[in-house]
């Protein structure tokens, strides 16, 4: 019984990381390291009533609940370089990384978004 469990634990975290597959992530921290070194595509996708409270300084700016989401952040960038997605917390970050991976983008979703940066900064 105990083997049983335990190859059911094993499989569900083998397909729940795969369904990740593909998607990167980073820190803030990481994040504020890169910020430092380089110029990169850093994407907003909060609210612009969240935008309001605070935002990372370079970071342009596409709502992901806009019904033309897809089309507003692509004009926004260039698809030879990496992009790095944030929103408040990162599940909305994580969801458009995946949207914009599956159009061959390679991307890039900050963990724990705007409120571990402002935590961290």
């Amino acid at each position: 019984m105990k083997n049983v469990l335990c190859l059911f634990l094993m499989c569900f975290f083998f397909i729940n990381c795969t369904s990740q597959e593909g998607v990167k992530s980073i820190s803030t921290i990481e994040l504020k390291l890169l910020l430092e070194k380089e110029d990169i595509q850093l994407i907003d996708v909060r609210t612009p009533e969240e935008i309001e409270q605070g935002f990372i300084e370079t970071a342009k700016f596409t709502n992901f609940f806009d019904h033309d989401f897809y089309i507003k952040v692509t004009k926004q960038l260039d698809k030879r370089k990496p992009v790095y997605l944030y929103c408040r917390s990162g599940a909305r970050s994580g969801k458009s990384a995946k949207i914009l991976q599956e159009k061959g983008f390679k991307v890039y979703n900050v963990i724990g978004g705007y409120n571990q940066w402002k935590e961290e900064n």
